[in-house]
């Protein structure tokens, strides 16, 4: 079985999330479906960014929690635990401007130096797909995004540090994605 098709990652991902985490599991449908959307911009690459989408909160899980870094827990157990190919470890990790608030909890230099960002269309389309989905997986706008999850966390908590210090790249990321799927129509 090749380990990284859609079809392994969202098997994994119901696996750790459907029970433990509900919510969060209907965000992860929400987000994968925003992948499959992507699909004629994205060609041969498809496949890893549906994967990607599925386990991008795979690290939430409360069996994989070690960092309490749920990027940085879920690239670990994707590599420990399943070999899975580097890439998708690396967009796992990455995923949502990751580094930077992986820089605001003192976990950078672990982040960059088990799993180097790679610089690819791929992370600029996941991000797409997790800043347009809700909690609940229905897509939204990336303002109303930003919007929940700083209610949700609170104007003090780091998660809202985090999403204004990555805002001009998430809103960025978006933008792109949109311009390429408004050119392919």
């Amino acid at each position: 079985m090749n380990k990284n098709t859609a079809a392994w990652a969202r098997d994994l991902a119901r696996k750790h999330l459907e029970t433990a985490l509900p919510r969060r599991w209907a965000h992860t449908q929400g987000v994968a479906r925003q992948a499959r959307t992507l699909a004629p911009i994205l060609g041969d690459q498809a496949d890893l960014l549906e994967a990607a989408a599925w386990l991008h909160d795979i690290g939430y899980a409360p069996n994989l929690v070690d960092t309490g870094f749920h990027p940085l827990d879920g690239a670990r157990h994707l590599h420990n635990s399943h070999q899975a190919d580097f890439l998708l470890c690396s967009l796992v990790a990455h995923h949502s401007c990751a580094v930077i608030e992986a820089r605001q909890r003192g976990l950078g230099e672990d982040l960059l130096r088990e799993f180097p960002q790679v610089d690819t269309g791929l992370s600029r389309a996941l991000i797409y797909c997790d800043m347009t989905t809700t909690p609940d997986g229905e897509p939204v706008p990336v303002s109303e995004r930003l919007t929940e999850i700083r209610e949700r966390y609170g104007p003090s908590h780091l998660v809202t540090r985090f999403t204004h210090l990555a805002e001009e790249e998430l809103v960025g990321a978006v933008q792109d994605v949109q311009e390429k799927v408004q050119l392919s129509t």
